[in-house]
Parts: structure tokens; C-alpha cells; sequence
């Protein structure tokens, strides 16, 4: 019987102790001395978001699939155990074994939003891990990263011994042979870097050094290793039909954020929307087989007693045989009581039929991302969507039954203008006044429809093709969401339309994303002191890292924002996707203002096309052309 890390007085005195201990359905016990290789899987957040991350199961069944390799997870602590761990000198542990990080062989962490930094320091901290690789003696686990955010490593390599950048079902398996094998052979670790760095999709920043320029813009990269490559492919799974997939994801004991079967029906997206990493990140688009996704849908569900499945992808309405799935489910859920979730709905797609197929079934709201409140900047972003076929889908969505709808837009976008911000007003008041045209009286639940708008902020992105776009300052942001908030009082169906602002975090979403190595925090141990948490604006404390550095976050952006012609320091990792970039464009150079609007409707039929070539060029050049920063 294993002895829980926390004792009972402990336990007592947490919030939520069901996060620490535990012996969830479906967790994986295994006998330490019967494998060769114990890895430590962490999503750098608090366990109610990462047991709901899909990446962190489907790795967590890979690895405990290798009958020589036992598979944990690891969370961040939450404020009131971490303070308590650091005063009890209580080490971090694994929730199977309740033993000790710092005493496995890997310790992998997830990158998925800049937001969850600090947490990436606390973990080490609490781990009694070094923070900087270069310290970390023969004792210490290899420190991973992966994850989207590992696209762009430089803001934290030196706490990484290397990263995994791609899909991880392709080259693990080869990670974890190569370490047996240089430990049976009595190697050290540098010997298993350098191995390491052979293998594809693998990135050891030890091995390289970056030269500045002055104005503290990247120069140059050299190799400290020879062998060590120049360029890092990413990794990619072509077949999603017959890759890994847990069948018996783990059950929480408390509720988590996503609190059901999640079934990833495809990875990619068909739509090239100029703002979006992922869409970029996951090219090209791959379905999984459906006779796969039914059988996995029945034994997810009946391995776990989840009363919900989410069909999850990137545009699951360009699924192509979404019809065929759905009638599956709709049979098995509705016997079942089954609520079927389906997110990431384009709602030109969401037809009639697939309404008709779900309405019996359990509704929940719908959310849809027009991302700007006018045609002109929906084009510029390349959404693809027209306001005819907007109000068109809210209309079927309405006859369907439902009666709650969610839209998502984004402020700061590139040439955007007060007129575009009026517009999210004036687009939410249309598609509430849509169910009121459409809704009889009668058969109005509790009488009105509610319309949840929600703003984010629009922050340049790697490999996307505003990547060199200018980012607003919070003062101007602050003022764009009074602006939308003022519209959205000046319309005539205010009273439901409710306005969710996300306005805070924005200055270290920025920093992560785009500074070099040479400005990570310098007093990093203090910045691992204090997690940030990224849903809490209560508990984050964001300047211990922001203030860490030698450079005030102003200061770091210097020279950082709308400049195409310095070196990003990502440029030796390669997407296999086409890169939007002034430099694969030089020969295009015919820039003018209607240019913005060209729309690419579907990467699986233009991928090669010259024309979103040209229109990526003239994007930029349009930018530069505006000077240091497009204002409203």
C-alpha cells in the first residue's frame, strides 16, 4: 500500500484535497522495480485545468502502454499547499507513486500558453530541481518542454535540457531507447543530449548560443556542437486513424474544467486565419477514421461513466463525415442520457441537418468566434465569414432550441478601427434580434435569448503571418474594451447581451511571446517563488517576473514589434508549413490597402496557391508602411 506525500493534518488544512492524492479510476499503478524508465508528465497549472488537457492523456496512455516505462502526473500546487510545501521542505511528488520528482528519470512539461511561466518555475522549485539546466548535476531528471509554446523556447530555454517540438507519438519511443541505451552503457548526461540532438524533432539548447546586436535584436546563432543541427523539423503523425488514443482516460474525483469523454475527431484546420498559432502550428489537416472514433466513443464512455463527449478539433464542423459520427452518437447518447458537446463550430457550417441530428439530445450554448465586429476587418484577418451568413447560422441555431450563444472577438486586430469596434455592438445586437424574429413568443424560454460577447486582445503570435504586426498598450486596450462596452450599451437588445471583457495578463503574454533567450529573468528563483495563476485575478502576481530581468518589459520590447528584418529566435525551427514571412516574399512588393481583403477559403485546395504568397507579403508591408503602431 503506498503512503500518501501529505500527511492527514495537511490535507485538512488545503483547499480541494482530492487534487494531491490520487487513485483516480483509471489511473495507472505499476511496480517501480519492474520498469527501466519513470517520467513525470506536468501541466504547469492547477489540477482541475490540466486533467482536462487531451495532450497530457493521450500521452500519459502512451507512455504507461511501454510495459518498461511508469507514466505520472504532476500538477502545480495551488497558493495554499505551495506555501505549505516550502515550509515543511515537503518535495513535490507524482500523484501515482507519491514519491519524489527530482528522483525519476524525466520530468515533462506541457507548454501551452505563456501565462503558465512562473508555474514552470515553481514546479522546478518545489521539485528541489535546479532552475537553470546548466546546474543540474547527474542526479537530476531531463527537464522537457512541449507543447505549442515550445514553437518559440528561447523566453525559457535555459530551464529546458531540451524541447520535443511536434506530435509526441512519433519519436518518444526513440528518446527513451536512446537513454536506456546510454545508461547501460555508462554515459553521462551530456552524452545523452548530444544523442538526444540527433534525434528528429528534438532541441537542445545548450548546444547553441545566440549573438546580439546592440539594440539587443538577435545577430546571429552558433553551434557549440558540431553535430548539434541547424534546423529542428517539427514532428508530425500523418496517420491519426492507428496512432495511440487512451480508450481509459482517468476519472477525477472532484470536477475538473472539461468534465467529460473529449474526442479528438481531427488535427488541423482547413481555414487560415491570419492571427491563429495553432492553425498554423497543426498543418496540414488530418481526420481520424470514423469507424475509429465510434469504437473509441463507446469504450471511453464506458470506461469512465461521463455523462458528456466533446468532439474536439480545431474546425470540427469541416469534419468530413461529421453527419456519420453524429448519427452514431445521437443513437448510443440519447438511450444513454448522453450530452454531446461539439466546440469549434464554423457557423456557416452548422447546417440545418446537423441541428436537426442534436436537438433531442441535451443543449448546451453555442459558441461561435466571429473574432471582429466588421466585413472589413474579418477579411483582413481572413475569417472567411460574411455577416449574411452569420445571422443566417444564428437563425437555424435559434429554430434549433437553442437559446444561448457565445461570441468571441478580438481587439487590437492589424488597421483595425473605431468603426470595427462599433461593430461587435452592432453584430450582437443583430443576432439577438435574429431570435426574436425567429423564436415565436410562445416558445421563448424564460422569455429573451442571452448573448455572451467576450473580447480578448490581439497579441502577434510566431509563425503567423502578423507575427511582426504592432501590439497595443494596455492603456489602449483598456480603452478599446470601454469603447466595445459603450456600444454594446448603445444597442437596442442590450438587456441580453452580456459584455465579458478579458483584459488582464496581457503584458506577459506579450513578453513570452516574442523576447529572445538572453532576456529571461535573471532572479528566476524569485519569479519561481510566485506562481502565477493564469483564470485567477485574484492570486496572480505577475511582477516578480516581469521585474526579474535586467529590462523592464518596456524595455525588453524595444525593437521587437513591426520589424520583419530582425531574426525571430525561432527561425531554426521549421513548421513544415509555408511561412508567411517578408523574406519568402521578397519578390512581391505591388502593396496596397485592398490587398488586406483577400480571403483564402480552404488550405486543402490552395495550399500552393501564389496568391496567399502575395497577400502575406503585402500584409506586412501594409504594417510597416503605418509606422510603429496602427492606431484607432
Amino acid at each position: 500500500m503506498r503512503k500518501l506525500a501529505l500527511c492527514d493534518d495537511i490535507l485538512m488544512h488545503v483547499e480541494k484535497p482530492a487534487r494531491y492524492i490520487g487513485g483516480e479510476v483509471n489511473s495507472v499503478m505499476k511496480d517501480k522495480k519492474q520498469v527501466s524508465v519513470r517520467f513525470a508528465m506536468c501541466f504547469p497549472d492547477v489540477y482541475e485545468i490540466g486533467m482536462s488537457h487531451l495532450g497530457i492523456q493521450i500521452l500519459y496512455s502512451m507512455f504507461n502502454s511501454y510495459e518498461d516505462v511508469w507514466c505520472e502526473r504532476v500538477y502545480s500546487p495551488w497558493t495554499d499547499l505551495d506555501q505549505i510545501m516550502r515550509r515543511e521542505n515537503i518535495p513535490l511528488f507524482g500523484l501515482e507513486s507519491q514519491e519524489p520528482i527530482r528522483n525519476m528519470d524525466f520530468l515533462g512539461i506541457t507548454l501551452q500558453y505563456e501565462m503558465c511561466y512562473t508555474n514552470i518555475l515553481q514546479i522546478l522549485d518545489l521539485s528541489q530541481i535546479p532552475l537553470l539546466a546548466k546546474d543540474r548535476d547527474e542526479s537530476m531528471p531531463i527537464v522537457i518542454g512541449g507543447g505549442p509554446c515550445s514553437y518559440n523556447p528561447e523566453p525559457i530555454a535555459d530551464f529546458f535540457d531540451l524541447f520535443y517540438i511536434g506530435e509526441g507519438e512519433t519519436q518518444y519511443r526513440p528518446l527513451l531507447d536512446w537513454y536506456l541505451t546510454n545508461r547501460k552503457n555508462g554515459g553521462s548526461r551530456l552524452d545523452f543530449l548530444k544523442g538526444a540532438a540527433q534525434i528528429p524533432g528534438i532541441y537542445v539548447p545548450g548546444f547553441y548560443e545566440e549573438v546580439y546586436q546592440e539594440d539587443g535584436t538577435v545577430k546571429e546563432r552558433r553551434k557549440l556542437y558540431d553535430q548539434a543541427p541547424d534546423t529542428i523539423l517539427k514532428e508530425i503523425v500523418m496517420d491519426v486513424s492507428h496512432t495511440h488514443y487512451p480508450d481509459k482516460p482517468v476519472v477525477p474525483f472532484i470536477k475538473v474544467t472539461q468534465d467529460r469523454v473529449v474526442l479528438e475527431i481531427q488535427r488541423g484546420c482547413i481555414r487560415g486565419c491570419r492571427f491563429c498559432q495553432a492553425g498554423q502550428l497543426y498543418r496540414p489537416v488530418r481526420e481520424r477514421d470514423v469507424s475509429m472514433l465510434k469504437e473509441y466513443a463507446a469504450k471511453m464512455l464506458a470506461n469512465t461513466g461521463h455523462e458528456e463527449i466533446s468532439l474536439s478539433s480545431l474546425s470540427s464542423s469541416d469534419y468530413s463525415r461529421l453527419n456519420e459520427l453524429l448519427d452514431f452518437l445521437i443513437e448510443d447518447c440519447d438511450r444513454k442520457h448522453i450530452n454531446i458537446s461539439l466546440p469549434s463550430l464554423r457557423i456557416d457550417a452548422f447546417s440545418l441537418d446537423v441541428m436537426g441530428k442534436v436537438q433531442d439530445v441535451k443543449k448546451s450554448s453555442l459558441t461561435f468566434a466571429p473574432e471582429a465586429g466588421s466585413q472589413r476587418l474579418r477579411d483582413v484577418i481572413n475569417k472567411g465569414l460574411t455577416e449574411e451568413v452569420i445571422l443566417k447560422g444564428a437563425a437555424l441555431a435559434f429554430a434549433g432550441g437553442w437559446t444561448r450563444v457565445k461570441l468571441y472577438f478580438m481587439l487590437g486586430l492589424p488597421t483595425e478601427t473605431p468603426e470595427d469596434i462599433r461593430g461587435i455592438g452592432e453584430l450582437s445586437n443583430k443576432i439577438a434580434a435574429v431570435f426574436f424574429e425567429t423564436v415565436p413568443k410562445e416558445k421563448r424560454v424564460n422569455g429573451r435569448v442571452q448573448i455572451v460577447t467576450s473580447t480578448s486582445f490581439f497579441i502577434p503570435k510566431p509563425f503567423t503571418p502578423f507575427q511582426w504586426a504592432p501590439m497595443c498598450t494596455k492603456e489602449e486596450f483598456l480603452d478599446k474594451a470601454h469603447q466595445t462596452k459603450q456600444g454594446i450599451m448603445a444597442q437596442l437588445n442590450q438587456k441580453s447581451i452580456k459584455y465579458n471583457p478579458l483584459c488582464f495578463h496581457l503584458r506577459l503574454k506579450d513578453l513570452s511571446s516574442q523576447v529572445p533567450k538572453d532576456q529571461c529573468p535573471a532572479d528566476s528563483r524569485r519569479a519561481g517563488r510566485e506562481p502565477a495563476f493564469k483564470y485567477s485575478q485574484k492570486t496572480v502576481r505577475l511582477d516578480p517576473f516581469l521585474h526579474s530581468g535586467p529590462q523592464s518589459v518596456a524595455e525588453s520590447q524595444k525593437g521587437n514589434r513591426g520589424s520583419g528584418s530582425r531574426p525571430l529566435g525561432k527561425g531554426f525551427i521549421d513548421t513544415q508549413a509555408s511561412q508567411d514571412t517578408p523574406q519568402h516574399h521578397q519578390g512581391h512588393h505591388n502593396s496596397s490597402r485592398h490587398h488586406l481583403g483577400f480571403i483564402q477559403k480552404d488550405l486543402r485546395q490552395a495550399t500552393d496557391d501564389p496568391s496567399h504568397n502575395k497577400c502575406s507579403y503585402v500584409i506586412h508591408s501594409f504594417l510597416q508602411s503605418m509606422g510603429p503602431r496602427v492606431r484607432s
